[in-house]
């Protein structure tokens, strides 16, 4: 595992902050209309179901924002220790505006498939496309995808 970081993106406080009492914000909102004023039966399991999902993902959220992003030469990985991606794996990289990426991120392609994984407000992996951002800093999501985006480019010509 190698020690050079070259690049990291993590959520600063605030935006922590704000995106989970956000989310929390609204599940709390949904489950008090369900109790406050219940609607028909199906519309009352609907606010349950639905708040109680958004309460569950500001915790996970939170959880999740504890950790950063790092790249270094061989691999793009989590500060868990997880590897998101190896370098030599990404194939291609998107941050275009109509691109299905994160907020303030960009999706990375892979060529092969890795198992589904998510850690809400940093990143996601679907497939063969990554997804990395969310309650990041837009500044910390573009300089890590202009370094990969040279990394890839330096190989393409080795």
């Amino acid at each position: 595992m190698s020690k050079e970081v070259l690049a990291t993106i993590e959520a600063s406080a605030s935006r922590r902050v704000m995106g989970t009492v956000m989310l929390g914000l609204t599940g709390c909102l949904l489950v008090y209309v369900a109790f406050a004023a219940p609607p028909s039966p199906a519309w009352l399991l609907f606010l349950l179901v639905v708040g109680a999902g958004a309460l569950w993902l500001a915790v996970r959220m939170w959880q999740a924002t504890v950790h950063r992003i790092e790249l270094t030469p061989e691999e793009l990985r989590c500060s868990d220790g997880q590897v998101i991606a190896r370098v030599e794996d990404i194939e291609a990289i998107d941050r275009g505006f109509f691109a299905f990426k994160p907020s303030n991120g960009f999706l990375v392609r892979t060529g092969t498939q890795g198992s589904r994984a998510w850690m809400p407000g940093l990143w996601w992996r679907s497939g063969r496309r990554i997804g990395i951002g969310g309650v990041t800093p837009g500044s910390q999501g573009k300089a890590m995808s202009e370094i990969l985006a040279a990394m890839l480019v330096q190989r393409g010509q080795s």
